[in-house]
């Protein structure tokens, strides 16, 4: 059994799905390295022009698993050397999303906690069924989730991320869209086909446009209001020189629908 299952909806669009039910899809060091693996290689594929990422079973993602970390406690450093890697590996992911050249949309069923919600947090667009729940409980162990607030204070404001990381409550997600970790609320069991159908409106656009738009708003997003619209002045540029870019302004002068190349 694949800790990560990948297949594809129609030609462009990519399905990761978390698949350790079982452990309620916690993210063991295995599972880390799957996703890493999977998101290297969806890097490198042109054709695929968004992704949405799922989970199997009644929880979406329960963070880190304390048992994997805990047993590791026993070794010759009390886990030091264990912990960093798990850390390590957690931060690349989570970076690999957002640096993944593609739009990534989480479809989430049931509960996200710490590092789920870090998960969640990390990607381009989220959609939740009205039955999810948000948390970062780590305060309530002893172990506050100063990795997941990364992922929170680059998503919400920060007011909204201290909140979660200081109270552990768990949040309903329509009070997790109106916080601003989620985009969209839909009935529990629709929330995968909603982000499939979001996915399938952006791969209908220019693939080239979408990669460099991504690329720039993470660019831009921490930066300075200078350096920011110089940065996105820059992409902009880049972007007009690229043939869909004159396509679609053609066709829209024309009245007539793109014919898009995704160069």
């Amino acid at each position: 059994m694949s800790l990560v299952e990948y297949h594809l909806d129609g030609d462009a669009i990519g399905v990761l799905t978390l698949n350790r039910p079982v452990a309620r899809n916690s993210l063991s060091l295995d599972m880390l390295e799957a996703l890493q693996e999977r998101l290297d290689r969806i890097a490198k594929d042109p054709a695929i022009r968004c992704i949405v990422v799922a989970a199997e079973g009644s929880v979406f993602c329960a963070g880190h698993d304390l048992k994997e970390l805990t047993a590791h406690r026993g070794d010759s450093d009390a886990g030091r050397a264990f912990f960093t890697q798990t850390m390590d590996a957690c931060g690349s992911v989570m970076r690999g999303i957002a640096e993944l050249p593609q739009p990534v949309i989480a479809a989430v069923e049931g509960v996200a906690t710490a590092a789920g919600a870090q998960l969640v947090a990390s990607c381009d667009l989220v959609v939740a069924a009205a039955s999810a729940k948000f948390c970062t409980p780590g305060v309530d162990i002893g172990l506050f989730c100063t990795t997941p607030g990364v992922a929170l204070a680059r998503t919400m404001s920060r007011k909204h991320a201290m909140e979660m990381l200081l109270l552990g409550e768990m949040i309903p997600a329509a009070e997790a869209h109106r916080m601003g970790l989620v985009n969209r609320v839909v009935p529990p069991g629709e929330a995968l086909a909603a982000a499939l159908g979001l996915a399938r409106r952006i791969a209908d656009r220019s693939a080239i446009a979408l990669r460099m738009g991504k690329r720039g708003f993470h660019q831009h997003a921490p930066q300075g209001l200078a350096d920011a619209y110089a940065r996105a002045g820059q992409v902009m540029v880049e972007n007009l020189l690229a043939e869909d870019a004159a396509e679609g302004i053609q066709a829209f002068l024309g009245k007539r629908p793109p014919t898009w190349r995704h160069r």
